[in-house]
């Protein structure tokens, strides 16, 4: 059965109502206050090296809460990095600087084209803002999602490391093999993957590019 997700009005109210569970509502509704409530819970166990990480989706398209919540962490001198496909508008992502210790950025590509077609976005987009970053001098680890198919072989991972070491300022890389843990999330929201058929890459597989990156001298790690 087909569902018309764009006709349930308020699905939060429908949480409870399914028994079988065969319709469910992923995620919270927090205020910023009610986040900090959630991570002041575990400051005991943050230490000097511990802290927060927002991931996503994509932290960086959550508007100005994102921002209040960022600041209320660093007045609370917390740790916080941020994972993020930089595919945002520059203002947006310059607004966390100096709020945010680390960068774990996503470069799924450097051709336009290959970009486009398969991310339906601007590769040029991600560059810029991952150039400009480094130029602030923050600090930026950029993850190469390893994709049979879109990205998986030694030409195109070798020109993404030559492009990143043209940027002064970083030197880490940490490459992600392709896993499968997104496909029945895509299946619950009834939506296409791309990448139903494609098996998942073991680590080995991503020895040559781990190898190359340290040779230009990258500190790197599989997984990250």
């Amino acid at each position: 059965m087909k569902i018309e997700r764009n006709l349930i009005a308020k699905p939060e109210r429908l949480r409870d109502v399914c028994a079988s569970k065969a319709l469910t509502i992923s995620g919270d509704k927090l205020s910023v206050d009610e986040l900090m409530a959630e991570v002041e819970k575990d400051l005991p166990f943050y230490r000097e090296d511990g802290g927060v990480t927002l991931s996503g989706g994509e932290p960086l398209a959550q508007g100005s809460d994102l921002v209040l919540l960022l600041q209320r962490l660093h007045e609370r001198r917390i740790s916080t990095n941020i994972e993020t496909s930089l595919h945002v508008k520059w203002t947006v992502v310059e607004r966390t600087i100096g709020l945010v210790k680390t960068y774990l950025a996503d470069l799924k590509h450097t051709d336009p084209i290959k970009f486009r077609h398969f991310i339906k976005g601007d590769a040029a987009l991600v560059m810029k803002n991952l150039e400009k970053l480094a130029y602030f001098g923050v600090h930026v680890v950029v993850r190469i999602p390893v994709i049979p198919g879109f990205n998986h072989s030694e030409d195109e991972i070798k020109t993404m490391v030559d492009y990143v070491s043209t940027i002064k300022g970083i030197k880490e890389i940490h490459f992600l093999p392709y896993h499968t843990f997104g496909v029945e999330k895509y299946r619950m929201l009834g939506m296409e993957y791309l990448f139903d058929n494609t098996v998942q890459i073991g680590e080995e597989e991503l020895l040559p590019y781990v190898q190359y990156a340290q040779s230009q001298g990258f500190t790197t790690l599989t997984g990250g």
